[in-house]
């Protein structure tokens, strides 16, 4: 029978970068996973790399997006769709909130909104609005961190002040994401796969960098759900003596007849099925500990690093360990 061996394919190539666009290549992909890499990097690029928007705004005298206001050229609602093109780029992962008080008449522009120290403006020659009148124009709006599209629906379930108006984020940094993928000579097959992906984004981040921050996304979640051929950890791993007799605990009314193979079944337990709170089971499924041997080869500052885990989270699981004779490593 012919031997079947999959080819691994090239590190990415750069074939253009220029400004915030870049074309990157990968050559000698297995027959068909062009379209399988190409399609699910295109839609880590797209969903899942963090960006900043505007997530509400407050004008001062407008109580919402229809209205017009003495003064100003165009309507709120124009005012509005202007000031979500404004592309921002946060230092801080906590909410900002960037100001613009203008008096007219003036062209007013992205750049003359006054960010702080936290928020740069990256398109700050975007048209906002025009001024034609001897008005003062003053606007408040909140900037948030965040991850694709979020609608103002989802905003407005929040408590927010009087007079401020929720307005759907647009946190993506990528303008726009799109591969090809055509055959290629490998050895004396012609019918390999060369990835082609053409990426812009809004100068947050260059293509490159959402290249490379869309792969390691891809790998980190496939590594959560490998853990199924995670190897059982060793008796001498858990802190267990290794003598035929497991030590008698609360494993059960025979557990000093328990021998060594049957105990490391239990060490296969799972942690979903563990007495644990919610908060604490969701951080070690995070930091992919999903069995009790797992648990029981961390030390309590491999814990501590953990988000979401802190030390009442330690403290309860030493108690679901203490259950089957376990501890934490030394």
């Amino acid at each position: 029978m012919p031997e079947y061996k999959i080819v691994m394919p090239s590190k990415p190539r750069v074939v253009l970068e220029e400004g915030n666009k870049g074309v990157f290549e990968i050559d000698g992909l297995y027959p068909g996973y062009g379209h399988t890499l190409g399609n699910s990097l295109r839609r880590i690029i797209l969903s899942s790399l963090p960006g900043a928007s505007v997530t509400s705004i407050k004008i001062d005298g407008v109580s919402h997006e229809f209205q017009t206001l003495d003064g100003i050229k165009e309507d709120v609602i124009v005012m509005i769709l202007n000031l979500k093109k404004t592309r921002f780029k946060m230092i801080s992962d906590e909410p900002q909130t960037v100001t613009l008080s203008i008096k007219g008449p003036k062209e007013v522009v992205a750049g003359d909104i006054k960010t702080g120290g936290q928020v740069e403006i990256l398109n700050p020659e975007l048209h906002i609005v025009e001024v034609t009148g001897k008005v003062n124009l003053n606007i408040e709006m909140r900037i948030e961190k965040g991850l694709g599209f979020i609608s103002k629906e989802i905003f407005q379930k929040e408590k927010v002040d009087v007079g401020t108006i929720a307005v759907d984020a647009i946190f993506t940094p990528i303008h726009r994401v799109s591969y090809e993928v055509e055959n290629m000579r490998v050895g004396d097959k012609t019918n390999h796969n060369r990835l082609r992906i053409s990426i812009e984004t809004d100068g947050t981040l260059t293509s490159r960098e959402a290249l490379s921050q869309s792969i390691e996304i891809m790998i980190n979640q496939l590594k959560a759900i490998v853990d199924f051929k995670e190897p059982a950890p060793t008796l001498e791993e858990v802190g267990v003596s290794t003598s035929p007799t497991v030590p008698s605990g609360n494993i059960g009314k025979d557990a000093d007849e328990k021998k060594g193979p049957d105990f490391a079944d239990i060490l296969k337990t799972r942690t979903d099925s563990l007495d644990l709170s919610t908060r604490t089971l969701n951080a070690l499924t995070g930091a992919n500990i999903r069995t009790l041997g797992g648990l029981a080869r961390k030390k309590r500052e491999d814990l501590l690093e953990v988000e979401g885990i802190g030390e009442k989270g330690i403290s309860e699981i030493k108690k679901v360990l203490g259950k089957f004779g376990l501890n934490l490593k030394d």
